[in-house]
């Protein structure tokens, strides 16, 4: 088996965040007197980031888009962890993966510290070499920055690098860093017409997969 540097994305393939997510985006439309919106609406406009997460919850209604988008923010980094949860088989797994030599990574869309404070609350940062969010870097995904950070903190080569995400994001920025790509089934992404080399019905599969890499 060769080390391999794994990067994960956290939305919709660590952790399940959709209704946290949800209950920021509502609560900031409360505050403009506007309706809520399903969880699954929210849900299919996360993954490029926080400002058009909330530009997309917004569509059509006449508010203070820099307001809003600190409501927002405010409100949901004060209720992280209140409804997340982690996938199945996220906690044994990554453990795992790291007992098995792997290099593992985060890169997320999310903000930096918000993201870093969930791994935190689930015991999950001290895994990672390198986790990097939205304000991190300057450019998000699925530009090839952060993948390329990523490989120069942990020198591990570009040929054995993995991207895992459940998003295209994830998929797209694989493909412009050339590096593989690993597409959470599982998660509340979708593909868009990107071609992952593996995908994973389930976490677990996932963590099958790379202890025989």
């Amino acid at each position: 088996m060769t080390a391999q540097l794994i990067i994960f994305d956290l939305d919709g393939t660590l952790i399940d965040s959709r209704a946290d997510l949800a209950a920021g985006i509502n609560h900031m439309r409360k505050c403009f007197g506007l309706e809520p919106l399903p969880l699954k609406t929210v849900g299919s406009y996360v993954g490029n980031g926080v400002r058009l997460l909330v530009e997309r919850s917004l569509q059509g209604a006449d508010v203070d888009f820099e307001e809003a988008l600190q409501i927002n923010k405010d409100y949901y980094c004060s209720h992280l962890t209140v409804h997340t949860t982690l996938y199945d088989g996220v906690a044994e797994g990554i453990p795992q993966l790291v007992a098995a030599g792997h290099k593992l990574a985060l890169l997320t869309n999310k903000p930096g510290d918000p993201s870093r404070k969930i791994l935190k609350h689930f015991g999950l940062d001290g895994y990672f070499d390198s986790i990097i969010g939205g304000g991190d870097i300057e450019k998000l995904k699925p530009e090839p920055d952060g993948v390329f950070h990523c490989i120069e903190t942990t020198a591990m080569e570009t040929s054995n690098t993995w991207m895992v995400g459940d998003h295209y994001t994830d998929l797209a920025v694989a493909e412009n860093a050339g590096v593989k790509s690993a597409f959470a089934r599982y998660g509340f992404g979708e593909a868009r017409g990107f071609n992952a080399t593996e995908s994973f019905e389930t976490f677990g599969d996932l963590a099958t997969f790379f202890a025989t890499v």
